[in-house]
This record gives C-alpha cells, sequence and structure tokens, in this order.
C-alpha cells in the first residue's frame, strides 16, 4: 500500500472549479463586451448606428466611416504626434526621475530633507492654469512641440516613489561599486536602475498612457492643428457629431 504524500496538493471541488471558471468567463465577457460593441457599431450603416439598433452582429457591414477617417491626413499626423508625445515624455520622466531621486538617497548629500520638503510642495500645491499659461508664452513654449514635452518629463510623485524605491536598495551595493572604481552615473545606470525595473516598468506604463489619452495641455498650447495629439482629432469628431 503506498504512502500519502503529505506534501502533495490537495485538489479543491471539480463543482467549485466549474462555477469560479463560469464566473471569471461571465466577467471576461461583461468586459470584453462593450470594446465588441463599439467595434459593430463603426461597422454598421450611419442609420444602425444612429439609433444604436444592434446587439451581437451587425444588421449589414459599412465600411464607408473607416475609409472617410483613414483617408484624412489629420488622423496619421495626430498618430504621429502622439506617439512622438508618450515616446518622449515615457524616456524623459525615466530619465529625470533616477537622476534626481539617486541623489536623494545618498548619505553625503548636505540638505536632503529640505531638498525632499521643496519636491512634495509642487504634489500638493499647483499655480493653475494661468500662471501656467503665462509661464509658457514667456518661455517661448507656446504653439510648440515642447510645450507638451518638458512639462511631461518631470513629476514630483514618481521621483518621490522612485526615491524610496532607491531607498530600499543596500547601501553596500552602492559602497562595493564605489571601491570598484564606478563613479555616480556609473553606479545609477549599472546598479539601481537595472535593479529598479519594476517601478520603472510603472512609471513607463501609467506616462504612455496618461500622454495618449492626454489632450487638454495641447489644447489650450497648441493651436496648430499639425502638431495636435490624436485626442483632440477624436475630440473634434465627437463634437461635429
Amino acid at each position: 500500500m503506498s504512502k500519502r504524500n503529505p506534501n502533495k496538493i490537495k485538489e479543491g471541488s471539480s463543482v467549485a472549479t466549474f462555477l469560479v471558471h463560469a464566473l471569471l468567463i461571465v466577467l471576461a465577457l461583461i468586459c470584453i463586451y462593450p470594446i465588441w460593441y463599439t467595434f459593430i457599431i463603426s461597422i454598421s450603416s450611419p442609420e444602425v448606428a444612429r439609433t444604436l439598433d444592434v446587439f451581437l452582429l451587425p444588421d449589414t457591414i459599412y465600411l464607408g466611416s473607416y475609409e472617410q477617417t483613414l483617408a484624412d491626413n489629420l488622423v496619421w499626423s495626430g498618430y504621429a504626434n502622439t506617439i512622438l508625445y508618450a515616446a518622449t515624455c515615457c524616456v524623459g520622466m525615466l530619465v529625470t526621475c533616477a537622476m534626481t531621486a539617486y541623489p536623494l538617497t545618498s548619505p553625503l548629500l548636505v540638505g536632503k530633507r529640505i531638498m525632499v520638503f521643496f519636491i512634495l510642495i509642487p504634489m500638493y500645491f499647483g499655480g493653475g492654469l494661468i500662471p501656467t499659461f503665462l509661464w509658457m508664452s514667456k518661455l517661448g513654449l507656446y504653439d510648440t512641440r515642447w510645450a507638451i514635452i518638458l512639462p511631461g518629463i518631470v513629476s514630483m510623485w514618481y521621483i518621490i516613489l522612485v526615491r524610496t524605491f532607491f531607498a530600499s536598495i543596500p547601501e553596500e551595493l552602492r559602497e562595493s561599486a564605489r571601491i570598484d572604481g564606478a563613479n555616480n552615473y556609473q553606479i545609477l545606470f549599472n546598479v539601481y536602475v537595472p535593479t529598479s525595473k519594476p517601478i520603472m516598468a510603472v512609471i513607463a506604463i501609467h506616462t504612455i498612457v496618461a500622454q495618449w489619452n492626454s489632450y487638454f495641455a495641447a489644447l489650450v498650447y497648441l493651436p496648430t492643428v499639425s502638431k495636435q495629439p490624436l485626442q483632440l482629432y477624436l475630440r473634434r469628431l465627437l463634437i461635429l457629431m
């Protein structure tokens, strides 16, 4: 008679497993259906799309909306601008966060607490739209792509987040790298940044999503249509409908 292995993982009830799978399938369908509904509306005829008289499949397939939209050059310029803003702000955000957070974790930095205090102030208090607009105008950034890129590469919240993560890295790693002859830049990019891939990935994703969905800054600072992101093009479509 074989002995029962005490370390073997016990299998649950087949009924409970079925119910869990069924619940997950239902939740997945609930999340997927709005996307599917938007798609079938987009390929339906204008009359049907206007009345929203579809459920699972369109009665007739109409691709005229796609042809008209894709033939507009502003769509492609909007995509190009959005990709440019998202990619540039993502890289810039990672660089500024890493290079600002690294010295704030050094025990040799004089006035570290004061610097952290001044970084915390913009997290809770902002100048508002009018002072920011005047500041952009005085700097000559109005109606330039830099009006979107420069404010998008700095976030006090992300700097504090990276600083907290850097502070959890053992100080012995910095000291051992310094003994091996590494300077601060080598320690940052060869020791701290590779160790901080999780927090860097989170910041990169949040920055890309924020820039991809952003339209208000471009609405205020970019009157030239060729410099505007895709979201402003979609906004104009909704207004004209």
